[in-house]
């Protein structure tokens, strides 16, 4: 019971950080990546920005909330969130530029687009630089900023609509249900019918063998 009191509290306090930031800044612009770790499909960047910070106990860390709680808040969030935009970067640049560097290449368009004069962006843990604003990176900022907690909600939604549809369309790797990470059935159906291109080449990974 004292956990779950402590996840409730932690939660209805969310966003004091971004509304220090806005006590200075005209918005604040939180970006967050999904599927940096997946070994297929785009990994996706969010950027979202805010005039103020509502209050809400729906917004979290995209991977501390289901499915169902994710896309009520996405819904919301869209609702209100001043703008907001989504950048997929796909297996053919992630391959020539590496993983972090394709993530940090998106992440400074979805800022430039964003970026007013006197706003300022957080980044979970990824440095971002030459973006004209001022960009914070701390370890964390998905978890401890409603900003960034919003844009990781966006992002895994959009990202998980995308592998569900290209599941529907080719179920040999299964990417309806693992969105492109490397599970065991996903290996399975890499071991028996190869990558695809929409698989990241440059990514190690042992398949199994059917």
């Amino acid at each position: 019971m004292a956990a779950a009191t402590s996840r409730s509290a932690s939660a209805a306090i969310l966003g004091a950080r971004d509304r220090a930031i806005l006590r200075r800044a005209s918005r604040i612009i939180g970006v967050d990546e999904v599927g940096r770790g997946s070994i297929a499909g785009p990994v996706v960047v969010c950027a979202a920005a805010f005039g103020t910070i509502p209050r809400s106990d729906r917004i979290a860390d995209s991977k501390l909330l289901s499915k169902a709680k994710r896309e009520t808040a996405a819904v919301w969030l869209r609702q209100q969130t001043s703008s907001w935009v989504i950048t997929e970067v796909w297996p053919e640049i992630i391959d020539r530029v590496n993983i972090l560097e394709a993530t940090r290449l998106a992440m400074a368009a979805s800022i430039r687009i964003l970026a007013t004069p006197e706003s300022e962006a957080v980044v979970d843990y990824v440095t971002v630089e030459n973006v004209g604003i001022p960009v914070h990176s701390p370890q964390g900022a998905d978890r401890d900023f409603f900003s960034v907690a919003a844009a990781s909600i966006l992002a895994k939604v959009h990202r998980d609509r995308v592998m569900m549809d290209l599941g529907r369309r080719d179920d040999r790797w299964d990417w309806f249900h693992n969105m492109g990470y490397g599970t065991e059935k996903h290996r399975v159906g890499i071991g028996r019918y190869g990558r695809s291109y929409l698989h990241r080449q440059s990514f190690r990974l042992l398949p199994v063998l059917p």
